[in-house]
């Protein structure tokens, strides 16, 4: 095991069933030596920093139905809200006065908001705090909806893959397309984001191979952003009488994942911290690099419920960057304010390039 965690660590990349047998047969002992090479590659690019995200939840509404989420169209229990842009820029105010400079823009595929609606946002963020990114995670999108968030000022787009297996994909969104999904992952790269793929771990009927197939893809396909995060049930979905995934296999994919693309932007995600008190720290510690504390006011946070027991619903924006600046201190990591873009990416050659293929069409 050590050889194959050497091969990766050395050549960021290892076959399919290598891969297979790293998530079969490493025990303790392989597994924190494959998390310290993990962290070493982490470090190599992004030393101690973990950059800050501010969450606002706009809107839980949603078309889909995806058999998992809480969220979803067809829970007739959840309580539905939208913020209005005054709420929203109140958000930003906030997370601005806090020190954020990205604020993550979250909802569920709400088509009250038009494409008019979110270029309004995007332009008054922008104005108000223009040294600050915007990261969109608002679903699938048309080619030209995408574009035109982009030309308005958004930077990144978080667009999860959930999986890259057709089959337990489609099992899990009804009436959804796996190639749509991954077209509009396409698409975002082409247009010039810093794009956000990620998948779920622990869903029900998931197996290893299907982790080889996530881990292959996010390889092949390159994306600046990588979301891991377990699956947890929600009590009114069909799902809610499942098993949790695991804190253990998260991390271990999120130290492979590290290896595998060194220089993406890997967050700890706040699903890690629902099931284990510790569980963002033990993903900084396996290569993980970016958190994400909740701006949303507090009234709505428990109505934006994807999953069961989520944490930091009832803080202040405030005690959640002092709970989390202090997490990440003691852990032995630095707290990075700036915008936190991907190392290798730069907005304005990615501008350049959308509009010389503009031209050319």
């Amino acid at each position: 095991m050590k050889k194959l965690i050497d091969d990766l660590y050395k050549y960021n990349n290892l076959e399919d069933d290598k891969l297979l047998e790293l998530l079969k047969v490493m025990d303790k002992e392989d597994i924190a030596y494959l998390k310290s090479k993990a962290l070493d590659t982490r470090k190599l690019y992004y030393g101690d920093k973990v950059y800050l995200r501010g969450l606002i939840e706009f809107t839980n509404y949603c078309s889909k139905n995806c058999i998992y989420c809480g969220i979803q169209s067809g829970n007739k229990y959840a309580k539905r809200y939208r913020l209005t842009l005054e709420q929203i820029l109140k958000c930003c105010e906030i997370g601005y006065s806090l020190g954020y400079r990205t604020f993550v823009l979250q909802g569920g595929e709400d088509k009250y908001y038009t494409d008019e609606k979110i270029v309004e946002i995007i332009y008054e963020i922008k104005n108000k705090y223009p040294d600050c990114a915007i990261t969109l995670s608002i679903g699938e999108k048309s080619y030209d909806s995408y574009k035109r968030y982009f030309e308005a000022g958004a930077d990144r787009y978080l667009l999860r893959h959930e999986t890259a297996d057709k089959d337990l994909f489609e099992s899990i969104h009804p009436r959804a397309s796996f190639e749509n999904r991954m077209n509009c992952l396409k698409n975002l790269k082409e247009i010039g984001y810093q794009v956000g793929a990620g998948f779920m771990i622990g869903l029900p009927n998931q197996t290893y191979e299907h982790y080889v197939k996530d881990l292959r893809f996010l390889k092949e396909f390159d994306p600046h952003m990588i979301g891991v995060g377990p699956f947890i049930p929600h009590k009114d979905t069909l799902l809610k009488d499942e098993k949790a995934g695991s804190l253990e296999l998260t991390t271990i994919l999120l130290a492979i994942i590290r290896l595998l693309l060194p220089k993406v932007l890997l967050p700890a995600t706040t699903a890690l911290g629902t099931i284990d008190p510790m569980g963002r720290e033990e993903a900084l510690k396996a290569g993980a690099n970016v958190v994400m504390p909740n701006l949303s006011p507090i009234d709505v946070r428990e109505k934006y419920s994807l999953y069961d027991g989520k944490i930091c619903t009832g803080d202040e924006a405030a005690e959640c960057r002092m709970c989390i600046e202090n997490r990440i201190k003691k852990t032995g990591f630095t707290l990075d304010s700036s915008r936190g873009d991907h190392v290798m990416y730069n907005k304005e050659l990615a501008l350049g390039g959308l509009y010389e293929s503009n031209t050319k069409s």
